[in-house]
């Protein structure tokens, strides 16, 4: 083979998922002065497209399930058929869960899962008189799916911003660190705004496997793969004299090694006796709980996950689309909530969901449209659970949360759920606004009140 051949065939092995691995820099440290024992996890599920989630949790007192099924007409699921949550919200109302989500209710009723209500992006604290007066601020791209998608990921509703509140997260609790070049973040959806930093950028895995993505061939085993891996390490041992040359043979060079690195440490992690289900979520949550798992051997006082699940953007067929996947969710939650007890850390690891938007209560012919305001899973041994968090409006012809077609203005802010997660997680509060620049508006990290009262 010619020299030039086999350069073609050998220096074009990073693959596109592996790009990020092939950028990242030795960025893993320990949290100062904090320990294995200190250990904490933060697990982000995005269920991509807009989750309609007015049929995930429902109203199930009798006058507000009338107003429900009025206005959700041939969307609205049958009274009989729902899942009832104990306990009752601060105003005494009660809600049940879509009939399919089984796990979930057993999660809630064992104080392992609160429901979050009417969260959404904001740019000031709700107010209804300037809602209805035009005079209120909106997000920037409101109902936009890439524009809510970004601003759930960085936190900022009013800008765009290449960086994610998950990325300014690690750049402030994570610094350079050679010794193995795995970050904080860790992504099993490939890159994203979320885990992206001004100097941290997420380590992507994949669900299958030892996960770590690695240049195609270079440990193939074969005869030639064993002499392009020579090759490769042969043109990594020299030094270039070209400034850009030599930063991208240090960049492949790091990320060979962390690569190896983590496959080493995957590769000593215990069989899980807790059986997961074969579908994308419960796959990847699979595979977080084994990462967790060898935590110590990476070196990783604290983590942060992303996971994917798209498919949510039910125009049409909602609500046989919710029926195959909204149970999915759950079981995988279940399913990972057990896997965390078997490893000793439910208590330091808490998994919340996230969304674009939520979606109008009034139906389209068999789905919904783009909405604002909508309800999310919080889970974890941390998480004061069995208990709703938030305000869930109070459906009504003229409700002045209604902005049309029943699209409900959100009542508590993103940053007051992100915020509560960022402190649980060790963010400092005098750092908080950092991580989530407009966090003041809606709470004063000064405040010995946590923003929800969520986490324990």
């Amino acid at each position: 083979m010619k020299r030039r051949t086999f350069l073609a065939h050998s220096c074009g092995l990073a693959t596109v998922t592996a790009a990020s691995s092939i950028l990242q820099l030795g960025l893993a440290r320990s949290v100062a002065a904090q320990g294995a024992g200190d250990y904490r996890a933060l697990v982000c599920i995005l269920l991509a497209g807009g989750n309609d989630s007015f049929n995930m949790l429902v109203p199930d007192d009798s006058d507000q399930y009338g107003q429900y099924q009025s206005i959700r007409s041939d969307l609205a699921l049958p009274r009989d058929a729902l899942l009832p949550l104990a306990g009752t919200a601060d105003s005494g109302r009660r809600f049940a869960l879509h009939p399919g989500m089984t796990g979930l209710q057993q999660l809630f009723a064992e104080g392992d899962a609160a429901m979050l209500c009417n969260v959404g992006t904001l740019l000031e604290p709700f107010d209804a008189q300037a809602l209805a007066a035009g005079t209120a601020a909106a997000p920037l791209g409101l109902f936009s799916h890439s524009d809510q998608i970004q601003q759930w990921q960085t936190a900022i509703s009013d800008q765009r911003s290449a960086q994610g509140w998950g990325g300014r997260m690690a750049d402030l609790l994570q610094g350079p660190n050679p010794s193995n070049g795995i970050s904080m973040n860790i992504s099993l959806s490939g890159n994203n705004i979320f885990q992206s930093g001004s100097t941290v950028a997420e380590y992507s895995v994949t669900p299958q496997g030892d996960g770590a993505i690695g240049l195609n061939g270079y440990n193939d085993g074969s005869n030639v793969g064993e002499l392009r891996r020579q090759f490769i390490d042969s043109l990594l041992g020299a030094r270039p004299g070209h400034l850009l040359r030599g930063e991208y043979r240090d960049r492949l060079a790091g990320s060979i090694e962390a690569q190896q690195y983590f496959v080493q440490a995957m590769q000593s992690a215990a069989p899980l006796a807790t059986v997961f289900a074969e579908d994308p979520l419960s796959t990847s949550l699979r595979q977080i709980a084994r990462i967790i798992s060898v935590r110590e051997q990476i070196g990783a006082p604290r983590q942060v996950f992303f996971v994917t699940v798209g498919g949510w953007d039910h125009h049409d067929e909602l609500l046989n689309n919710q029926a195959a996947m909204l149970p999915a969710v759950s079981n995988a939650l279940l399913s990972f909530r057990n896997a965390l007890r078997e490893l000793g850390v439910a208590r330091q690891v808490t998994t919340f969901t996230t969304s674009d938007f939520g979606r109008t209560l009034t139906s389209n012919g068999r789905g919904s449209d783009h909405g604002w305001g909508g309800h999310h899973i919080v889970m974890g041994g941390a998480v004061n659970g069995g208990r709703f968090y938030g305000t869930y409006p109070e459906i009504y012809p003229g409700s002045p949360l209604d902005v049309g077609r029943g699209i409900y203005a959100p009542t508590t802010a993103v940053e007051e759920y992100f915020a509560e997660l960022a402190l649980w997680f060790g963010v400092p509060a005098s750092d908080l606004d950092t991580v989530l620049p407009n966090v003041a508006r809606f709470y004063d990290p000064a405040s010995a009140d946590l923003p929800l009262g969520l986490l324990a």
